[in-house]
């Protein structure tokens, strides 16, 4: 059995009963938490500690939310989301500005709270960057820099290129139907009619195959459509 140790969250903000309330929330689903009244003291946990994210309210004596957040950002990128009343734009741009991952106007519901605390740890979790790896014979695409090597020599592909060959790299040695590759393009906001299509394949051969005469990845499957088959040269 895997133990996963609980998140722990750090509120920050001058209202003890509202330290006591998100406390006492956070607390029961899950969440450990730290708290603080002001950003001096939120600064000296931040020592000690190392908080998954920071509930930070603005308006605090001492050290408000913005003199806190432009000091933590200096040297650290733990995520951090604003909880204040001040609504006004010029607030809330200013507050992104100084790296907040996210910025909640009071009053909120409690249910939202956990939802932005739980998105914001999942966008800032680490990711295994071979997640984002499609290795098809010596063919590699990078989902997450839209980057494609050949035979180890990268490749440099327009966004509908890499659209198509993201989905026959996804489907290799299976044939892909025109119509289905058709609709991915209009659905990614290019055109999708079959002659466009033709185009982009005609471009791919001839940055990807040493023959585009004679194509060794991208196979034509007639009556049907196109197929990417797991070349090794």
């Amino acid at each position: 059995m895997i133990s996963i140790s609980p998140r722990t969250v750090l509120v920050v903000d001058d209202s003890e009963n509202t330290l006591k309330l998100l406390a006492d929330f956070l607390s029961g689903q899950g969440f450990t938490v730290m708290t603080a009244l002001n950003g001096l003291q939120a600064l000296e946990l931040l020592e000690r500690a190392n908080p998954d994210l920071i509930l930070l309210d603005v308006m605090m004596p001492s050290m408000d939310g913005y003199q806190f957040i432009s000091r933590v950002r200096r040297t650290n990128r733990v995520p951090i989301i604003m909880v204040t009343a001040k609504r006004e734009e010029s607030d809330v741009v200013r507050g992104f500005e100084l790296g907040a991952d996210d910025y909640i106007v009071k009053p909120y519901r409690m249910r939202e709270l956990l939802m932005r605390v739980r998105a914001v740890l999942r966008r800032s979790q680490p990711q295994d960057p071979s997640q984002h790896l499609i290795i098809v014979g010596s063919l590699t695409l990078n989902k997450e820099k839209f980057g494609v090597t050949v035979r180890e020599q990268g490749v440099d592909l327009t966004l509908a290129e890499f659209c198509l060959l993201e989905m026959l790299v996804a489907s290799a040695e299976t044939p892909v139907h025109r119509a289905k590759l058709c609709m991915t393009l209009i659905e990614r906001g290019f055109s999708g009619s079959e002659k466009t299509l033709k185009i982009h394949i005609h471009n791919l051969r001839q940055k990807i195959e040493l023959d585009p005469a004679n194509p060794l990845y991208i196979e034509t499957i007639f009556g049907i459509g196109y197929r990417l088959r797991a070349v090794d040269s």
